[in-house]
């Protein structure tokens, strides 16, 4: 769109929520369609932050979580939700929640009586009893709009965002694709929108946050304004921030250290779990993780908002600190508090006792960096997981990435749940200086010593497993045997010479064992990013000063005859020493300059060529000095 944004007519209305769009305006010039899903949008040639293809696979991701989610919740009401391309066949529902209550709801709800047929909810009608979902930083309303032809059982839509010239845009989408009944556009500040519907009655069932930067200022009225055991959908984009390569910047927006480790992806989300749950600590809220997954250049995190006293009291025993060895990366989580046992019906919590590690690293001698905290408890609801994963297997032809949601699901549906972060392989080699065993050879080492390992969706080459640091080293050092280093180039102070010196008590088997290769890995699904491609990575802030410097570093192309008649003014170096094979094709001079032709070349002129011998004590250098 070029031009200044057309004035709104009631901007009082729009700040409060209230104003409606008007009619339908025409498209302005310079202006592209694009269909995703069921959604066709227009956005601004001019201005590629509107759309994002990459994005495709964050959209297309939330609705088939929020599709199950609302076949949950919806179930409990005796609702029972069409998904266009699934088969009409009754699927159990599984109880997400931890509140007695509502585990009561979905009995009533699956106990029917023969004769009453179930209510149903469509894709595109509004439900009653459906959700009230919240887009906060809504752009051009491709999201909002995705979710009005995609996502049966929901109530309403309100997408929001604070520029008029975005609003004025998603008015235009929403009469586009047909949807004003469910889409309602607002412009206002988020944070304000949300805070104003803190009252539970008000309350949103789906708030989904995904800011150009750091969510960090939207979560204080996030979790207040999401409904008890609504959903609450955040994206972070500011991965150097909380990948570490600026800890106290992490700390001054999620109220944590990072550090850089190859587990930083992983760190990254459990960095946000843990500042979505100190924040909703503040309001006797705590969250319950249904989903989280690091994809591309982002995290995506997929949470349950409860309110309840005594479950707060146990978040402290939930966050960890981490000390990470600066020399080989071991690291070892510290519980912020424990369970001390009932009493009287209740749990008991105090602090923990530490610290887990010597001030020096027992396998290289080097310190030990501290970071977090963070979220030490499993971060995905593996039977939610299981059901997204399901519902977008039977039905591929729904989203356009669904082959890379499937593999993305698999690999989390594999991971070990109750085990933080990971190493990757080819630090383990890195350190100790040796060839890098196959992933194969490594998990199998560790099923035949008896440990669990898995995959990580974060991270091709990780491995998660609950075996000690010790044992982990014990076989690094059998693989080095196997691979030997030359120890007469390692320094007596390097980690992988401390670490080599000691002998292993554990005697590895790298034989190949069948079940060292996950499922997903034998189907050979689409389980991480592929090569960058065309418009991968996050688009460059609207307030970019990309266009002010638009072709004005670039030097202009020298025409081809000036540039002949230039070269000709100098000698060729090699028709001195009579080696050169150019002839009169060569592009320099090859008679011998004259002391008229030296004198009218400025020194600035002549080509700098760097001495054959350096000069001596005493000899003057420096430009026009032969």
């Amino acid at each position: 769109m070029e031009g200044q944004p057309q004035e709104l007519r009631n901007p009082a209305a729009m700040e409060n929520g209230t104003e409606p769009c008007g009619e339908e305006r025409p498209s302005e010039a310079q202006e592209t369609t694009v269909t995703e899903g069921a959604a066709k949008i227009a956005f601004p040639s001019a201005n590629e932050v509107f759309y994002n293809p990459v994005q495709e696979f964050n959209r297309d991701l939330t609705c088939a979580v929020i599709t199950e989610f609302a076949r949950v919740q919806l179930a409990a009401k005796g609702i029972q939700i069409k998904v266009p391309g699934e088969k009409d066949v009754p699927k159990v529902v599984v109880n997400l929640s931890e509140q007695e209550e509502e585990k009561a709801e979905l009995k009533e709800g699956a106990n029917l009586a023969p004769g009453d047929q179930p209510r149903t909810a469509a894709v595109g009608e509004i439900c009653e009893e459906g959700l009230r979902v919240l887009e906060g930083l809504a752009a051009s309303g491709l999201r909002s709009i995705r979710f009005a032809r995609e996502v049966p059982g929901l109530q309403s839509v309100v997408a929001n965002d604070a520029s008029a010239r975005a609003v004025d845009l998603m008015c235009r989408n929403v009469q586009l694709n047909g949807v004003a009944h469910l889409v309602h556009p607002r412009q206002a500040d988020a944070r304000m929108l949300m805070y104003q519907h803190q009252k539970a009655s008000e309350r949103f069932d789906v708030i989904d946050l995904d800011p150009y930067g750091s969510p960090a200022p939207f979560l204080d009225a996030a979790v207040q304004a999401v409904s008890e055991g609504g959903l609450l959908c955040v994206t972070c984009t500011d991965m150097a921030v909380l990948a570490g390569n600026s800890g106290e910047t992490c700390y001054s927006k999620y109220g944590a250290m990072a550090l850089k480790s190859r587990a930083c992806h992983e760190m990254a989300l459990r960095i946000v779990l843990h500042s979505l749950d100190l924040r909703a600590n503040c309001y006797q809220r705590f969250v319950v993780p249904l989903l989280s997954v690091s994809a591309d250049f982002y995290v995506r995190v997929f949470v349950r908002v409860f309110t309840g006293q005594a479950k707060v009291k146990a978040s402290a025993s939930k966050q960890a600190l981490v000390f990470q060895c600066v020399g080989c990366g071991t690291f070892h989580l510290q519980r912020l508090g424990k369970a001390l046992g009932a009493s009287g019906g209740r749990v008991k919590f105090s602090a923990a006792c530490g610290p887990p590690v010597a001030p020096e690293c027992g396998h290289c001698g080097q310190r030990h960096q501290l970071g977090g905290p963070l979220w030490a408890e499993p971060i995905h609801d593996l039977d939610f997981v299981g059901r997204v994963l399901e519902a977008v297997s039977t039905n591929p032809g729904r989203f356009h990435t669904s082959e890379r949601i499937r593999g993305v699901l698999s690999v989390v549906t594999e991971e070990l749940p109750d085990v933080p972060l990971y190493y990757a392989l080819d630090q383990l080699s890195s350190t100790v200086r040796c060839s890098t065993p196959s992933l194969l050879q490594l998990r199998s080492a560790l099923l035949h010593a008896g440990f669990r390992v898995s995959l990580s969706h974060a991270c091709k080459n990780a491995v998660k497993t609950d075996a000690p640091s010790s044992a982990l080293w014990d076989i690094m050092r059998c693989w080095e045997k196997v691979c030997p280093v030359k120890r007469e180039r390692l320094s007596e102070s390097s980690p992988a010479f401390r670490i080599l010196s000691v002998e292993p008590r554990l005697q590895a088997n790298f034989t190949i064992r069948d079940d060292a290769n996950p499922s997903s890995r034998q189907r050979g699904l689409k389980r991480f990013q592929a090569n960058p491609e065309a418009n991968w990575g996050p688009r460059p802030h609207g307030g970019s000063q990309r266009r002010l410097h638009q072709n004005k570093r670039k030097e202009p192309a020298e025409d081809p005859v000036q540039r002949a008649a230039r070269l000709k003014t100098f000698p060729c170096k090699r028709f001195k020493e009579g080696t050169c094979q150019h002839g009169d094709q060569c592009c320099y001079s090859h008679s011998s300059p004259t002391p008229e032709d030296t004198a009218e070349v400025a020194p600035g002129d002549r080509p700098e060529t760097p001495s054959q011998n350096p000069p001596g004590p005493g000899v003057a250098t420096g430009p026009g000095v032969d």
